[in-house]
């Protein structure tokens, strides 16, 4: 069974060392999210993560999710073990304290998601989606809905969904068919099917609250005309209690390759009560408030597997001996090309590790901060990043969970050891909330082209910026000005391709990412680099400059072919008849 240790000391280094998260604590919003206070906050998490919630993993994994007659039953010691998360605390740590989280840094969340997916990704699932539900409503509410739902969503007391995917409309949300009727008392009756729905029914708390988009008769068509609802698996009395439940089935689970221990569910609205959140034909806007966060979310689900294969290969590799290393070593840890794959684990793991942080800092900042061009800077970085975590973190994490297996061999394809769990779990994170090829596609037809690519110049500026001097860090300073000189000169190519032949822009558009984000983990590594120079622990910072001359030398270098394959036309390519193909 894999195994996992919150990295505590990882962590931190990256909070306090190399991103100064103690900056946050000087916007008088946060003032009492000092580096001691989080910290503390970070190690009593990682004690109940570990102890609590990784055992339940392979155990999740085997038994999964079950349904009789419309109810859901999770795996064992699923409610327990959320209740007893929930009730210290950790679904609500950074929503606001006004509806009753602890209104901590959004970052402090985000800390805590990877460590709960490390321990167990299905898990993670419920309080996830149920603070993108809060967020939805807080972003987009009347203050009734608000009053009904954020109390109980904020601390994890009810949990919540996203519903959107339908049969015939996928990525296509302009397909939507579910229709909502206005009702005399306000509220609206829904009809209409939806697929893939995370969380979407269990009995581990009193009520599930549904975010749903939805289509109001007689409203524009396609995404224009979307709106978004809350509607409550029970309705709720007005003085807050419990009412009948509503016309919300679940009419299946589905069978998954991985994430057993999370039930996705075939949702059916019959006439089912709900509530408008936000004006009509608002609801793509109102959506993407949650899906753009949860996009981050993903991202450290991602992160969380990375960590946690990283982990466990390590450790094997440590333990396992088999035949004589070059150098006498008696264990495999000391082949050269377990030495390889063991490094390209940690380089990608530790470098993404600052990627997702350093953007759920920017959203804090973006959110609290006093100055409004403060704020505008923070909110660039926020939609420059959000795809690179996304994409980078989980791609990452299907990758690292491949090295893992490789890394034990034939024990790594049994279920005995629990690797190929992370594998399996790990490929549905490149798909939901926006496949990773859609990602590519919003860096390059969106975020590339705001303002005259006022977002990856600044990028590029700030890169340039911490690489100047050489000494003694040359050995990834200058192989990352080249990397950047290089995307920098493809961001132009397809900033102009796109507007000329955008086949081309769209076939290099995944290669292009992934150079971007590439580049910005050699950014990560040089200043992780200079942060572990001034550590007095000799092993710790002997391990940080090994890591990060092994990515210089051999991941770095991976921008310029990526960046030559970008700038390939693929109009030929495209030529072919589709029917011919």
């Amino acid at each position: 069974m894999a195994t996992y240790a919150a990295p505590v000391r990882e962590i931190q280094f990256v909070l306090n060392d190399v991103l100064n998260v103690g900056s946050l604590a000087e916007m008088p919003v946060m003032a009492d999210a000092t580096p001691d206070t989080l910290n503390g906050l970070i190690e009593e998490a990682a004690k109940l993560i570990q102890n609590q919630v990784a055992p339940l993993n392979a155990p999740g994994d085997a038994e999964g999710c079950k349904l009789s007659n419309g109810d859901v039953t999770v795996p064992k010691g699923f409610k327990e073990a959320y209740k007893q998360y929930q009730e210290a605390g950790w679904v609500g740590i950074s929503n606001p304290a006004e509806w009753g989280g602890a209104g901590l840094p959004y970052t402090l969340g985000k800390v805590i998601d990877e460590m709960l997916c490390s321990a167990d990704v299905a898990f993670a699932l419920y309080p996830g989606l149920t603070v993108g539900c809060f967020e939805g409503i807080l972003a987009a509410g009347s203050d009734e809905v608000k009053q009904t739902y954020l109390p109980k969503l904020a601390t994890g007391e009810w949990t919540g969904t996203m519903c959107i995917t339908e049969p015939q409309a996928g990525t296509d949300l302009g397909a939507i068919k579910t229709k909502a009727t206005p009702n005399d008392d306000g509220s609206y009756s829904l009809d209409g099917g939806k697929i893939f729905i995370t969380s979407g029914e269990h009995t581990m708390v009193d009520n599930i609250v549904h975010f749903v988009l939805a289509r109001i008769e007689g409203g524009p068509a396609g995404v224009k005309g979307l709106t978004t609802f809350a509607v409550p698996k029970f309705l709720v009395n007005a003085d807050g209690s419990i009412g009948a439940r509503n016309k919300v089935t679940c009419t299946s689970i589905e069978h998954k390759m991985g994430i057993h221990g999370s039930c996705t569910c075939a949702l059916q609205f019959e006439g089912a009560k709900g509530w408008l959140v936000g004006a009509p034909n608002t609801g793509i806007q109102n959506m993407f408030v949650m899906m753009n966060l949860a996009r981050i979310l993903v991202g450290m689900q991602g992160l969380g597997l990375c960590e946690l294969a990283t982990q466990n290969a390590i450790a094997y590799a440590k333990d396992r001996k088999q035949g004589k290393a070059f150098n006498g070593g008696a264990t495999i840890i000391d082949h050269p090309d377990v030495r390889r794959m063991l490094l390209t684990m940690r380089a990608t793991t530790e470098g993404a590790r600052v990627l997702a942080y350093e953007t759920g800092m920017y959203v804090d900042i973006a959110h609290h901060h006093p100055d409004p061009a403060v704020r505008e800077e923070a909110n660039d970085w926020v939609e420059l990043n959000t795809p690179l975590v996304k994409s980078f973190c989980t791609d990452s994490a299907v990758d690292l969970g491949s090295l893992a297996i490789q890394v034990y061999g034939g024990h790594g394809f049994i279920r005995e050891h629990g690797v190929e769990q992370i594998m399996r779990d790990a490929k549905i994170l490149c798909l939901y909330e926006g496949t990773n090829g859609i990602q590519a596609m919003d860096l390059v037809r969106r975020k590339l082209m705001i303002d005259n690519g006022r977002l990856p110049a600044r990028f590029f500026a700030k890169v340039r910026s911490e690489s100047t001097g050489d000494a003694p860090l040359g050995f990834i300073a200058k192989p990352l000005r080249d990397a950047i000189d290089e995307l920098e000169k493809t961001t132009a190519w397809l900033q102009e391709s796109f507007k000329t032949n955008p086949n081309d822009a769209g076939f290099g558009a995944v290669d292009f990412q992934r150079a971007f984000s590439l580049t910005y983990l050699g950014y990560n590594w040089l200043r992780m680099a200079k942060a572990a120079m001034n550590s007095s622990d000799e092993i710790f910072k002997a391990q940080k400059l090994n890591t990060a001359q092994f990515f210089a030398a051999r991941m770095l270098p991976q921008v310029m072919s990526l960046c030559a394959n970008v700038r390939q036309p693929a109009s030929e390519l495209m030529a072919l008849d589709a029917a011919n193909f």
